[in-house]
């Protein structure tokens, strides 16, 4: 067997699970549509339980109108919502697989003006103060609890995941932080973790002996009043006690300091604090956060660390994780990169949840990979994100397609952001759409620069043109001197910068270079990452840096502003703890050997440096989709060579997505 712990068998309470994959909860804004949102979520769903997820868990549903997460009507509370649930547990049963609703009470985090706590403090990232709850209130909230999980077996769930990780409610009154009570749901543990044990006993006794209880608990929480380590394990050791049968661990509370779902996160490295949980308990738990592949997932149950391993977003990366590992072709399985686009930083805009890597996500009924109606010669143009898109779609429904690319591997600009610390894990969607074309009987022709006369000649049905960008070099006198290197000659080694670096531009890849530039390569202790994130370790000082780097923007303002809601915080914070100087509202003057000249507030300066990279933007390739089209072939321009602006590699895998579709 290829993965003999992840995909061995296991009994939880009264069920035996095929293997030891548990598909996480994720908020995918569809439950606030209510019944409308049914039919995208029951597809969602069942496509990732006909793929071998063997435990599926909903994104949260509050037990009560104050408890929901949004303005709209995202929680169960009446038998009239029924008909939103049914369609969703009846296509996963039909799909081979269970399913549990998640409770949700979102206690002061919840986005809108009737939340509740513990305790009447404002969260840091809420805007909204919370009212006290009490005691009365608490007894109902209990009891709500208990009527969500008795509408959950009527929806047909084959049981509950009470959420009581990241912060939420059952999280504040648990901790010194948010619990200032001095009755008995305040002050010593037993009174704090009070609410969490008899929500677990009141859900358990809804549920019946023979349906799922699981209970998912923060294994660190990372924030100052927090619980400590042996607070957290006699949480852990009470509700399994009252009745959970798992303990699916999270990391952390929304608004600790320490990351825990970017790419800064090395991979599987809470793992080691969810081992040391699980030898403190009875029941299974399951291990969370940064596990994408197969054969970290493997490591982690080889190690003891866990049970179970808990996956939300490389669910959404590719619905088919356990069916590729169990096939022996984790080639061609499509990871997490934990870029958080088009999933966290949709949720926070209100759009629906999908994914980068695999625009399919969440919305299987519109992305409906159906057979060609005819086969076609297909002729793609460049194989970075949407010309492999489309390559790899339109072979999967039958098409024969030649995929040419100029440079000698493939991927383009993808491929050099998989040299930032971080986005290693983007080398690996690239693999895995070139493994995915292969599968399909697609060719890959490396090397080859495409040609216009011959693609005419090549008898083609549809040519699809994704050729990409090129790199803009701005008007600046001296720009061509050697001292100047293009960021992708950076990036992909080979140029070497020197000790002092100025970054002309302060755009994503503005941000990527300077990232690249500071970056020590040493993958750190989960003791020394929290000690780092939480500001308990001092930055390096300017001396013992390998580099010192400066940006520089011709816009006034802050920087940083278009990087992504839930990961463009981490990466300010990382180049600011080491050192990297940003100016804005910069004219520049010119570029000699020795540095840059540029002119600020109205005063001319000069900076000494080794290295001037130039990250001033790029313009589309799309020159050949114009002498194509005018000698009559069918055309499709795509991705960066339709629009260079920002590079949008969501929006590139999408457009090759659906001209892949539509051939």
């Amino acid at each position: 067997m290829n993965y003999p712990n992840l995909l061995a068998p296991i009994r939880i309470g009264a069920v035996t699970l095929p293997n030891r994959v548990l598909m996480g909860s994720m908020h995918t804004n569809l439950e606030e549509l209510g019944e409308a949102g049914a039919p995208a979520l029951a597809a969602f769903y069942a496509e990732r339980a006909r793929h071998g997820a063997a435990l599926l868990v909903t994104g949260g549903y509050a037990p009560n109108v104050e408890g929901r997460m949004k303005a709209g009507p995202g929680y169960l509370v009446d038998a009239r919502q029924l008909a939103e649930h049914r369609p969703v547990t009846a296509a996963v049963h039909e799909a081979g697989g269970r399913i549990l609703l998640q409770i949700l009470h979102s206690g002061r985090y919840g986005m809108h003006e009737d939340i509740v706590a513990p305790s009447a403090i404002r969260a840091p990232i809420s805007r909204t103060t919370p009212r006290e709850l009490s005691a009365a209130e608490i007894r109902r909230t209990i009891a709500d609890y208990a009527r969500c999980a008795e509408l959950a077996v009527a929806a047909g769930y084959d049981g509950c995941e009470i959420m009581a990780s990241e912060g939420y409610l059952l999280a504040q009154f648990a901790a010194p932080r948010t619990n200032r009570r001095d009755d008995e749901w305040g002050g010593t543990l037993a009174n704090r973790i009070r609410l969490a044990v008899e929500v677990v006993r009141a859900v358990r006794a809804a549920l019946g002996p023979e349906r799922l209880l699981v209970f998912r608990q923060s294994v660190l929480d990372l924030v100052d009043g927090g619980l400590e380590w042996d607070e957290t394990v006699a949480m852990a050791q009470a509700v399994a006690a009252a009745g959970a049968d798992l303990i699916s661990t999270g990391v952390g509370w929304h608004e600790s300091s320490v990351p825990t779902v970017q790419q800064s996160v090395p991979a599987a490295l809470f793992s080691e604090a969810v081992g040391r949980l699980r030898r403190a308990l009875d029941v299974p738990v399951a291990a969370s956060n940064r596990i994408n592949t197969p054969e970290i997932a493997e490591a982690v149950l080889a190690r003891g660390d866990a049970d179970l391993v808990a996956l939300a977003r490389p669910f959404l990366a590719d619905a088919a994780f356990v069916a590729k590992a169990a096939a022996g072709r984790a080639d061609t399985l499509i990871p997490c990169i934990a870029c958080n686009q088009a999933c966290l930083d949709h949720y926070f805009t209100g759009a629906p949840m999908s994914c980068m890597v695999n625009p399919a996500a969440g919305r299987e009924t519109e992305f409906r990979l159906t057979p060609a109606a005819r086969r076609k010669r297909v002729a793609v143009v460049g194989a970075g994100p949407a010309g492999l898109a489309a390559a790899t779609t339109a072979a999967r429904r039958g098409h024969a397609v030649a995929l040419f690319e100029a440079d000698a591997l493939p991927g383009g600009q993808f491929r050099l952001a998989a040299r930032v610390p971080g986005k290693e894990d983007y080398a690996k969607v690239i693999d895995a759409y070139v493994a995915l074309l292969a599968e399909e009987g697609g060719t890959l022709h490396l090397g080859r620069p495409a040609d216009a006369a011959a693609l005419r000649a090549g008898g083609y049905d549809e040519i699809v043109v994704a050729s990409g960008v090129r790199a803009r070099r701005p008007d600046i006198p001296g720009i061509e001197r050697p001292i100047v290197v293009g960021y992708a000659d950076l990036l992909s080694g080979r140029v070497e910068a020197g000790r002092r670096v100025a970054i002309i531009g302060a755009g994503g890849i503005g941000f990527d270079v300077a990232a690249y530039l500071v970056a020590s390569g040493e993958t750190p202790s989960l003791a020394g990452y929290v000690e780092r994130w939480s500001g308990t370790e001092p930055a390096p000082a300017t001396g013992t840096r390998a580099r010192q780097v400066w940006m520089f923007k011709r816009s006034a303002g802050p920087f940083g502003k278009t990087l992504g809601k839930t990961t463009g915080w981490v990466l300010r914070r990382e180049l600011a703890d080491h050192g990297v100087t940003q100016l804005d509202a910069v004219e520049y003057l010119r570029i000699t050997d020795d540095g840059l000249h540029y002119r600020r507030d109205g005063t001319d300066a000069f900076l000494a440096v080794d290295t001037i990279v130039c990250c001033a933007g790029q313009d589309s390739e799309a020159a050949l989709a114009e002498v194509l089209a005018g000698h009559g072939a069918n055309v499709h321009l795509i991705g960066g060579a339709a629009r260079a602006g920002e590079l949008d590699a969501k929006r590139a895998f999408e457009e090759g997505m659906r001209v892949g579709l539509a051939l």
